[in-house]
């Protein structure tokens, strides 16, 4: 005993089927969660990484208070600098020696 035939789905079926639309908004202002979440660390440890100086202090706009995402990230970059013992220069392409005649 077979399971019959698949039923047919009519043309216009197809046409008033969509998938559902998703639109992302890149932001650049993240709340103290999102922050403490795109740096990759707890709210308490952002916390104290702010309160050190470590991270940027929020702004706010209107009643929002929120962190600049390019601030956050060129703290990050200082954080994630050369391993100790070296210098900043590392950070800097390498400069064309010249060599004296």
């Amino acid at each position: 005993m077979g399971a019959g035939p698949m039923p047919k789905h009519r043309s216009e079926d197809a046409d008033t089927v969509s998938a559902p639309r998703v639109e992302v908004v890149p932001r650049r202002g993240l709340s103290r969660s999102d922050a403490a979440r795109y740096v990759g660390v707890s709210m308490p440890t952002f916390d104290l990484l702010v309160s050190d100086g470590q991270m940027p202090k929020p702004f706010r706009i209107g009643r929002r208070v929120i962190w600049d995402l390019r601030k956050l990230d060129a703290a990050f970059d200082v954080l994630s600098g050369p391993e100790e013992g070296t210098g900043w220069e590392d950070w800097d392409a390498p400069k064309e020696r010249i060599i004296p005649l």
